[in-house]
């Protein structure tokens, strides 16, 4: 089979040098595991960072990809709810299951926990024609959700729901910041916040302002300018004006770090939160201490999630409520473009995508 597979590091991120469509073999089930055939993968900053070898060296020669969306073609003999044919999408957490944190329902806080197509392999990752993983790390897709909005849903979904939903405990009413909302995890939080009754205040560069709104943003604010967070104060004395609730945020949703950090900070009510699940901007943040001790602030570390939040999340998807935003298309050859898009950023809004040849 045909796989994108890089045997070397490029820590200056030239693609074209490392990402190669090489013939591979074939997995077969171990006994607890699944087999299917990738219809869409979707590209996330975890993989550029593989790419790097930093800041975990991972594992050579690698096969790239958390998120990956197909047809179930072989199953082990100990699987259970799973059978040939079904539609699934991967739960790329994996964990021991038998922790006290797994058993506690954190399998995010598992010490053993990796990431399936980050940390995994050699050759193992959702960029393939054909991959596999244990039951528990696949679900089955709604018959109304597509293998491309699966693919690009199964992780940026799952961790901007634990981080609302599972962290943030979002409440109907609240005012709610999503930060990056043109990005994956920036367009589903919009959309889980407006689906909990929230009124929600995205950031984006400009020209994705009103893709944002589109999404169900009720104002959008581009964050490269100097004072975008006046504008965002100005907002909520408006919100205050109209509900009759004190102005600022009650939930701001990160992942952007440390060019922002601390005048989402200046935004927030008293006793307000701040949920992070990454830092694409930097993680060495300044932080004035007196915008989290005197105003009671609340800051909640947030990565990845559980199998069943996956699953509420699908479960929305398959309702209609919840749009995974896909913005473009490309084939394994031309894997390299894919991700200096997804690094540059420019004009993206949304997930991409790779899907083998012929499909």
């Amino acid at each position: 089979m045909k796989a994108v597979v890089y045997e070397e590091y490029t820590p200056n991120d030239d693609y074209k040098k490392i990402l190669k469509v090489k013939d591979v073999p074939e997995p077969k089930p171990k006994s607890t595991e699944v087999v299917f055939k990738v219809k869409a993968a979707a590209l996330n900053y975890n993989d550029l960072w593989g790419m790097r070898g930093q800041p975990i060296p991972v594992p050579l020669p690698h096969i790239s990809g958390s998120d990956a969306a197909g047809e179930v073609v072989a199953v082990g003999d100990e699987v259970k709810n799973i059978k040939v044919g079904d539609r699934v999408a991967s739960h790329s957490n994996m964990s021991c299951r038998v922790c006290s944190a797994c058993t506690d329902g954190r399998e995010y806080d598992c010490e053993k926990r990796t990431i399936w197509g980050f940390q995994t392999g050699p050759l193992w990752g959702a960029y393939s024609e054909v991959t596999h993983l244990p039951e528990v790390n696949v679900i089955k897709i709604p018959q109304n959700v597509s293998f491309e909005e699966a693919a690009a849903a199964s992780m940026t979904l799952l961790t901007s729901w634990h981080m609302l939903v599972g962290r943030a405990k979002i409440r109907p009413g609240q005012v709610v910041l999503i930060m990056g909302g043109g990005s994956g995890v920036g367009s589903f939080g919009i959309q889980i916040a407006k689906l909990y009754g929230c009124t929600v205040i995205a950031t984006a560069s400009g020209d994705k302002l009103e893709k944002c709104k589109k999404l169900g943003a009720d104002y959008a604010v581009d964050h490269r300018k100097e004072d975008w967070n006046k504008e965002v104060r100005e907002i909520t004395k408006e919100i205050s004006k109209k509900l009759g609730v004190s102005p600022g945020i009650d939930v701001s949703f990160d992942h952007i770090g440390q060019t922002h950090w601390n005048k989402q900070l200046t935004l927030l009510k008293y006793g307000a939160t701040l949920v992070s699940c990454g830092a694409t901007t930097g993680y060495d943040a300044q932080t004035d201490l007196r915008h989290i001790f005197f105003k009671g602030t609340n800051i909640l570390g947030s990565t990845q999630g559980t199998r069943a939040e996956l699953e509420q999340g699908f479960f929305w998807m398959g309702q209609g409520k919840i749009k995974a935003a896909i913005d473009s298309i490309h084939s394994f050859e031309n894997a390299a473009d894919a991700h200096t898009k997804m690094l540059t950023g420019k004009g993206l809004f949304g997930k991409i995508l790779l899907k083998p040849e012929g499909v």
